[in-house]
Parts: C-alpha cells; structure tokens; sequence
C-alpha cells in the first residue's frame, strides 16, 4: 500500500506540473521583468533546443525594425543553417520563443539576419547590448504589447488581452510589417513619428532639424553624440548634431525638451519606405521613460500612460563619443566639444577606454558604461585609456550638456 501510495502521489505531482506548464504556454497574456539598458528594452526569453531541452537567452524588444536578428552563435546552437553572402548571413527563423511560458511565434517571419562577423566575435548580435535576439514589429503586431517603464515589466498577450489605459491616440500601422507612425506637431507643423523603443534617443530629418535650428537659435544645441545620442557608435556619430526641442506634441501627448538627433536625408527615405509613408523621424525610448507605452496593434491605436514625474539628466556625462567593439572593448572615436573647446584633454581618437574610476568596461554594455561616465556636473572621473599598447589615466569632468540658456531677468529657461 505505502509503495502504491508514492507511485500516486508521483503521478499527481507530473499531473500539476503538466497541467502548469500547459498553463503557462495556453496563456493569454504575461508579464516579464525588463531590463532599461541604454534606454533600450531587453528581457529573458527561452529558445528551445533540438533535443528538447530549453536554452535561457536575452531578448531586444525592437518594434522600430521589421527585421528579426540573431547572433550567429544563437543560430547555431538551434541548429539553423547559416548561409552567408558578402555583407551579411542569414538562416531560417526559430520556430517561436518562449517569454514568461507563454509561446511567442515567429511563424510570420521568412529569415534572420545574422551579422557577417569571424568565429570569435560571432556570439555578438549587436555590439553593446546584452542580446542574442530582437523581438522585431512583424512579430510583436500578432499581440497586444504593453511597455512599462516605470516599473520595468514588460507585458504581451493575444489581441484583446491587455487592458491598455491612459490618453489614446490613432495610429498609422503598416500592415505588412507593423511599424508604428504618431501623427504630430512641432512648432504647429504636422509630421508623422515613428514610435520605437528600441531606439535610445529620438530623431529627426536634417530638413526639419534645420529648419528648427535656423528658426529657434536659443535651443539648447551640441555636435558628437554623447550619452544616449551615442547609439551604435558609426563613425559618423562624431559629427551628429544634438537639439532639444521646445515642445512635442505626438498623438495624445505634449512632451517639452525633447533631444533630437539630426539623420542625414537618404537614412530617413529609407525609413519612409519601410513605414510606407513619409515619415520626418521617431521617437525614442529617451523621452518615454515616464510611461506606460501600450501598443494596440488590431485597432491602430497607441496608448500612454504617466506613471511618474522624473527629469533624467541623460546628458551630464563625459563627452567622449564611443564604439563599442564585438570583442567587448570600447573604441574612442572622438570628443565632443563643450564651451567651443574640447570637453576631455588627452584622448585621441583610436584610443581604447579600459576603465572608468577603475572599473573595467571591456564587455559591458552601453548603459553600464555611460552610466559610469554619468554624474553630477563638475565630478571628477579617472579614465584609464590604452593607446598603442600602453595604459595611461587621464582626469575628466562631468559636463552638463544641452545646457539650459539665459534668458532676461536673469531666469533661466529650461530644456
């Protein structure tokens, strides 16, 4: 009877756990932790393998991009097969990925980009980022998707399973690929933005970036991208021009101070043909940090709701403009200027960075290393930099950048 007795208390415990995992898989929404990294959204996801078992991994959520990417380590160890051109490679798609249990398909999607990288840096998908993976637009439009900055959870379900709140606005939704554009206004001109969380900073067409720089010459203004300007680290990103902007008005929302990066023209054609209507740039993750952004892609409809009233000091940093490498070093490109002079003595372009305060930075991400190179304004850093072989440190100053202006009566306006 006792052995009769374990034998049935061992098929109720399969039983539960069968009926759990069934559970979580039937779900028709869930809930994960997210990770802000650089502004960017990442969060845990399983891929299952072909011998069954489950492999943990990082995920970008990426609904700026309609392209799924992947690490060509991740690719291999599903068992896809790579097939590579002179650019790039590329591989079937994973079936479908697993967030909180719940199944996420990628049934819709016809191919993976995989970076054209050698065999020692082809565990790295995007350089700077903790992430084997994006979660792109054609697969998130199959769901409801809901971004919570504030309390760091990001939520998707089945059409019809999340209930969004706050101001709600139209939106224009590409069917074919699920880009999302906002109807809005700058300075009483109307544009289209894009949303894209996946994006750390905003930005805009240099023919509206200009027109407002000619006409608002009193906006807090820089060139090289630092900070959250300094996405990816092209060389171009040295010459970048950074603007607050005044007032913002996307959708439902009216924003005040917003960064904008400039793109040159034949960046943003590209994106407008992707969206499939003209676009003057996006808005990125930098100026949603306040809220709950949900994306109701059955009824093209955004939603966004405030969840807390913070001023993040993104630009009081040091200003060297960086690259991260695929084999974890961070490359100087160059140094932005501050006060018309240049805002760090003693580093050159082609430098390597190899640690802040002396805490190394090879193989950090992005965020983890401007966050080292963030503060208050006038704090002191020590920078160990590598040149030609050879280590050396050099002291930098905090700089607050996009600085807010004089103005009469000495006040000061703020952006």
């Amino acid at each position: 009877m006792k052995i009769r007795g374990i034998l049935l208390a061992g098929v109720l415990v399969t039983a539960f756990v069968a009926a759990q995992e069934k559970s979580a898989t039937e779900s028709k929404s869930v809930a994960v932790p997210m990770t802000i990294d650089h502004n960017r959204v990442v969060i845990h996801a399983e891929v299952p393998l072909a011998d069954g078992s489950m492999e943990r991994i990082h995920a970008w959520v990426d609904n700026g991009n309609p392209q799924l990417e992947m690490s060509r380590h991740l690719a291999t160890m599903l068992g896809l097969a790579v097939t590579c051109g002179d650019k790039e490679c590329s591989a079937p798609p994973p079936r479908e990925i697993l967030l909180g249990g719940m199944i996420i398909s990628f049934a819709e999607i016809r191919e993976a980009k995989i970076p054209l990288k050698p065999v020692n840096a082809a565990a790295v998908a995007f350089p700077g980022m903790n992430a084997e993976i994006n979660l792109p637009s054609t697969v998130l439009r199959q769901y409801d998707v809901l971004v919570d900055f504030p309390g760091k959870t990001f939520k998707i379900g089945v059409p019809g399973s999340i209930r969004f709140q706050g101001s709600s606005g139209k939106a224009v939704v590409n069917a074919e690929n699920g880009l999302i554009q906002v109807p809005s206004q700058i300075e009483n001109k109307k544009y289209n933005l894009a949303l894209d969380v996946g994006a750390s900073i905003s930005t805009l067409s240099d023919e509206v970036f200009d027109k407002l720089a000619t006409s608002y010459a009193d906006w807090p203004r820089m060139t090289g991208a630092v900070a959250s300007a300094n996405m990816w680290g092209f060389d171009s990103e040295t010459k970048w021009n950074v603007m607050r902007v005044e007032r913002v008005q996307y959708g439902p929302l009216f924003l005040t101070n917003v960064p904008f990066v400039e793109f040159p023209k034949e960046w943003m054609d590209f994106f407008s043909k992707r969206a499939g209507i003209a676009t003057a740039g996006l808005l990125g993750a930098d100026a949603l940090q306040n809220y709950r952004i949900g994306l109701d892609y059955a009824h093209s409809k955004v939603y966004f709701d405030i969840g807390r009233l913070f001023t993040f000091p993104e630009f009081d940093v040091i200003g060297l403009v960086l690259r991260p490498e695929d084999d974890g070093l961070y490359t100087v490109l160059g140094v932005a200027e501050f006060e018309s002079k240049p805002s760090v003595d003693g580093v050159q372009a082609g430098d390597h960075l190899a640690a802040v305060n002396g805490i190394p930075v090879r193989g950090s991400t992005m965020g983890q290393v401007w966050a080292l190179l963030g503060g208050t304004p006038g704090q002191e850093r020590k920078l160990t930099v590598e040149r030609a072989g050879k280590e050396f440190v050099i002291a930098a100053k905090v700089q607050h950048f996009l600085a807010e202006k004089e103005t009469s009566g000495d006040s000061k306006k703020k952006h």
